[in-house]
């Protein structure tokens, strides 16, 4: 049996990125763990609180022998557009969501607008990340 684990973005800076996940999202932390002999390497998961079997990877940018500068320099490009990775996020009331999180102070590039597949709006973490938040419409 294979199930859904884990999903990695890329960020910036993972304590930014921590913030932004349990401050505005609200979410929990999952793991933390900072590897010394792996030259400080740190492994940074979060969650939707009440879903603990799955969770959100912040993975920090690695330098060398893993990725080179060229390739670094090509995912800050596409962090920077919002297409190094994209979540998508489900709520029973998009509106209501929108409303709250804009008051913790997400800043959202789509507001809540209604489509064939339920009501949607996206924001952007602060690595520039695209996140979707959805409500979607039951299935037939």
């Amino acid at each position: 049996m294979i199930t859904f684990a884990s999903a990695q973005l890329w960020v910036h800076d993972q304590d930014e990125a921590l913030a932004f996940y349990t401050e505005k999202l609200g979410m929990e932390v999952r793991v933390d763990v900072t590897v010394p002999e792996m030259g400080g390497f740190r492994w940074l998961t979060v969650g939707p609180v009440g879903q603990p079997d799955v969770s959100i990877v912040l993975m920090a940018l690695p330098g060398e022998p893993v990725m080179d500068a060229a390739t670094s320099a090509q995912v800050r490009e596409l962090m920077a557009k919002g297409f190094a990775g994209t979540i998508f996020l489900g709520t029973d009331d998009c509106h209501a969501a929108h409303k709250e999180l804009t008051e913790r102070g997400v800043e959202f590039v789509e507001k809540p607008e209604e489509q064939p597949y339920g009501i949607d709006s996206s924001f952007r973490d602060p690595s520039g990340n695209h996140i979707r938040l959805t409500q979607a419409y039951a299935q037939m």
